[in-house]
């Protein structure tokens, strides 16, 4: 079976902390979220369990997220030993803006694609995450991995999403194919 990895992660520090925008690798992760279709399991690691999380993703066959590239993978690769970009990825957000020439927010491409949005937003996670309260910030992190997971699901099922564009759906023709196995590539089981 493949092994594909749907990916979100939460960050203890907003980009005002950290002195703006481009600095992604400083905002530090509170919470990381993954879907493992080998497994058909959900796990969450909290930054200090993120050591057990490394080898899942060195070894996936593809690693899929919404906006990974430029923003979970650089707050992610300073907690790694390898280069995360040389994992095959599949960023959901990057194929709609190739598609369309701008990004869409993943709350407008889930209410029109499932008919139901996301749990909370980002900034009520990095108010979970001050106020100590890992229940609704691991909860949080994990709606939007099975967001993001069914998004996915249906992008290569039906090779198009819909999005809202102000009151109106739309849809993108999104060409996705299935992942294939990475070679010499040994798979971790997750044993925990």
């Amino acid at each position: 079976m493949l092994k594909k990895i749907v990916l979100d992660l939460e960050t203890q520090k907003s980009f005002d902390e950290v002195g703006g925008r481009g600095k992604n690798h400083l905002l530090k992760i509170s919470v990381c979220g993954i879907y493992d279709y080998s497994t058909d399991r959900y796990q969450v690691f909290r930054e200090h369990e993120l050591a057990r999380l490394s080898p899942l993703l060195q070894t996936a066959d593809l690693i899929i997220g919404y906006n990974i590239k430029d923003f979970d993978f650089e707050v992610l690769q300073p907690y790694l030993n390898f280069n995360i970009y040389e994992v095959p990825y599949l960023d959901l957000l990057q194929e709609i803006d190739k598609v369309l020439g701008h990004r869409i927010k993943l709350e407008d491409v889930a209410q029109a694609t499932l008919g139901a949005g996301k749990s909370g937003s980002g900034k009520e996670a990095l108010l979970y995450f001050k106020n100590g309260r890992w229940d609704l910030l691991e909860k949080y992190c994990l709606d939007d991995v099975k967001i993001t997971r069914q998004i996915y699901d249906y992008a290569l099922k039906n090779q198009k999403l819909l999005y809202k564009d102000f009151f109106k759906v739309k849809e993108a023709v999104i060409k996705i194919k299935e992942a294939v196995p990475r070679l010499g590539v040994m798979h971790q089981a997750a044993l925990f």
